[in-house]
Protein backbone atom coordinates (compact mmCIF):
# COMPACT_ATOMS: atom_id res chain seq x y z
CA UNK A 1 0.00 0.00 0.00
CA UNK A 2 1.28 3.15 -0.84
CA UNK A 3 1.72 5.74 1.88
CA UNK A 4 -1.20 7.18 0.38
CA UNK A 5 -3.66 4.99 1.12
CA UNK A 6 -2.55 4.60 4.25
CA UNK A 7 -3.10 8.10 5.43
CA UNK A 8 -6.36 7.65 4.07
CA UNK A 9 -7.15 4.67 5.51
CA UNK A 10 -6.10 6.63 9.08
CA UNK A 11 -7.77 9.40 8.85
CA UNK A 12 -11.23 7.08 7.99
CA UNK A 13 -10.40 4.86 11.06
CA UNK A 14 -9.82 8.14 12.97
CA UNK A 15 -12.96 9.50 11.99
CA UNK A 16 -15.00 6.01 12.32
CA UNK A 17 -13.90 6.70 16.04
CA UNK A 18 -14.44 9.49 17.31
CA UNK A 19 -18.30 9.23 15.95
CA UNK A 20 -18.23 6.00 17.75
CA UNK A 21 -16.52 7.40 20.78
CA UNK A 22 -18.04 10.92 21.12
CA UNK A 23 -21.21 9.29 20.50
CA UNK A 24 -21.25 7.02 23.18
CA UNK A 25 -19.20 9.40 25.96
CA UNK A 26 -22.14 11.48 25.13
CA UNK A 27 -24.93 9.82 25.66
CA UNK A 28 -23.73 8.28 28.85
CA UNK A 29 -22.71 11.84 30.33
CA UNK A 30 -26.21 13.07 29.34
CA UNK A 31 -27.88 9.82 31.27
CA UNK A 32 -25.85 10.23 34.05
CA UNK A 33 -26.38 14.16 34.66
CA UNK A 34 -30.16 13.27 33.28
CA UNK A 35 -31.01 11.27 36.23
CA UNK A 36 -29.64 13.36 39.28
CA UNK A 37 -32.60 15.85 38.42
CA UNK A 38 -29.73 18.79 39.08
CA UNK A 39 -30.95 21.82 36.55
CA UNK A 40 -27.31 23.04 37.22
CA UNK A 41 -25.50 19.54 36.81
CA UNK A 42 -27.75 18.91 33.40
CA UNK A 43 -26.82 22.35 32.41
CA UNK A 44 -23.41 22.04 32.78
CA UNK A 45 -23.35 18.80 30.89
CA UNK A 46 -25.45 19.68 27.96
CA UNK A 47 -23.27 22.88 27.13
CA UNK A 48 -20.21 20.41 27.54
CA UNK A 49 -22.53 17.92 24.69
CA UNK A 50 -22.76 21.19 22.63
CA UNK A 51 -19.31 21.96 22.51
CA UNK A 52 -18.29 18.52 21.91
CA UNK A 53 -20.50 18.15 19.21
CA UNK A 54 -19.21 20.92 17.44
CA UNK A 55 -15.99 20.39 17.52
CA UNK A 56 -15.83 16.37 17.21
CA UNK A 57 -18.26 15.22 15.76
CA UNK A 58 -19.43 17.84 13.28
CA UNK A 59 -15.60 17.70 11.98
CA UNK A 60 -15.83 13.56 12.01
CA UNK A 61 -19.37 14.03 10.10
CA UNK A 62 -17.98 15.95 7.59
CA UNK A 63 -13.98 13.95 7.08
CA UNK A 64 -15.70 10.62 6.81
CA UNK A 65 -17.52 10.73 3.53
CA UNK A 66 -14.66 12.76 2.21
CA UNK A 67 -11.83 10.15 3.62
CA UNK A 68 -14.06 7.67 2.28
CA UNK A 69 -14.60 8.16 -1.35
CA UNK A 70 -11.07 9.16 -1.09
CA UNK A 71 -9.93 5.73 0.05
CA UNK A 72 -12.04 3.82 -2.33
CA UNK A 73 -10.93 5.81 -5.28
CA UNK A 74 -7.54 5.19 -4.29
CA UNK A 75 -8.06 1.53 -3.34
CA UNK A 76 -10.11 0.56 -6.54
CA UNK A 77 -13.41 0.20 -4.70
CA UNK A 78 -16.29 0.95 -6.73
CA UNK A 79 -18.43 3.54 -5.00
CA UNK A 80 -21.63 0.87 -6.52
CA UNK A 81 -19.70 -2.06 -4.30
CA UNK A 82 -22.89 -3.44 -1.62
CA UNK A 83 -21.08 -2.76 1.63
CA UNK A 84 -20.36 0.92 0.73
CA UNK A 85 -23.52 1.74 -1.06
CA UNK A 86 -25.51 0.27 2.79
CA UNK A 87 -22.44 2.43 4.18
CA UNK A 88 -23.75 4.85 2.99
CA UNK A 89 -27.40 4.45 3.14
CA UNK A 90 -26.72 4.09 7.20
CA UNK A 91 -24.44 7.18 7.02
CA UNK A 92 -27.63 8.91 5.92
CA UNK A 93 -29.77 7.16 8.30
CA UNK A 94 -27.36 8.37 11.21
CA UNK A 95 -27.38 12.05 10.05
CA UNK A 96 -31.26 12.19 10.31
CA UNK A 97 -31.30 11.07 13.76
CA UNK A 98 -28.03 13.35 14.85
CA UNK A 99 -29.24 16.67 13.10
CA UNK A 100 -32.17 16.94 15.61
CA UNK A 101 -30.06 15.68 18.56
CA UNK A 102 -28.15 18.60 18.16
CA UNK A 103 -31.18 21.03 18.33
CA UNK A 104 -32.67 19.02 21.22
CA UNK A 105 -28.98 19.46 22.96
CA UNK A 106 -29.00 23.37 22.71
CA UNK A 107 -32.91 23.33 23.55
CA UNK A 108 -31.66 20.90 26.70
CA UNK A 109 -28.99 22.97 27.97
CA UNK A 110 -31.36 25.98 27.62
CA UNK A 111 -34.29 24.41 29.62
CA UNK A 112 -31.57 24.03 31.94
CA UNK A 113 -29.65 26.85 32.64
CA UNK A 114 -33.14 28.86 32.52
CA UNK A 115 -34.21 26.40 35.34
CA UNK A 116 -30.93 26.51 37.29
CA UNK A 117 -30.81 30.23 37.19
CA UNK A 118 -34.40 30.44 38.61
CA UNK A 119 -33.52 27.99 41.44
CA UNK A 120 -36.67 25.64 39.88
CA UNK A 121 -36.63 21.63 38.79
CA UNK A 122 -36.09 20.58 35.47
CA UNK A 123 -39.00 21.61 33.44
CA UNK A 124 -41.50 18.92 31.90
CA UNK A 125 -40.60 20.44 28.40
CA UNK A 126 -37.02 19.51 28.76
CA UNK A 127 -37.72 15.93 30.07
CA UNK A 128 -39.80 15.39 27.18
CA UNK A 129 -37.21 16.67 24.75
CA UNK A 130 -34.77 14.38 26.90
CA UNK A 131 -36.58 11.03 26.03
CA UNK A 132 -36.97 11.93 22.21
CA UNK A 133 -33.36 12.98 22.39
CA UNK A 134 -32.40 9.31 23.74
CA UNK A 135 -34.80 7.74 21.65
CA UNK A 136 -33.14 8.98 18.61
CA UNK A 137 -29.80 7.40 20.10
CA UNK A 138 -30.69 4.15 19.76
CA UNK A 139 -31.00 3.71 15.97
CA UNK A 140 -28.39 6.11 15.29
CA UNK A 141 -25.87 4.29 17.47
CA UNK A 142 -27.34 0.94 15.70
CA UNK A 143 -26.76 2.47 12.38
CA UNK A 144 -22.96 3.62 13.25
CA UNK A 145 -22.20 0.09 14.69
CA UNK A 146 -23.26 -1.40 11.59
CA UNK A 147 -21.26 0.89 9.51
CA UNK A 148 -17.86 -0.01 11.67
CA UNK A 149 -18.92 -4.21 10.96
CA UNK A 150 -19.21 -3.04 7.07
CA UNK A 151 -15.98 -1.35 7.05
CA UNK A 152 -14.52 -4.33 8.74
CA UNK A 153 -15.75 -6.74 7.26
CA UNK A 154 -16.39 -5.31 3.94
CA UNK A 155 -19.13 -8.36 3.21
CA UNK A 156 -20.04 -9.31 -0.56
CA UNK A 157 -23.86 -7.48 -0.65
CA UNK A 158 -25.33 -7.45 -4.29
CA UNK A 159 -27.96 -4.40 -5.23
Amino acid sequence: MSLWVDLLHWVHVIGATVLFGTGAGIAFFMLMAQRTGRADLVAHVAGTVVIADTIFTATAVIVQPISGVLLAQATGWPLSEGWIVLSLLLYVVTGLFWLPVVWIQIRIRNLARRAAIENAPLPAEEQRLFRIWFACGFPAFAAVLAILWLMVTRPEIGF
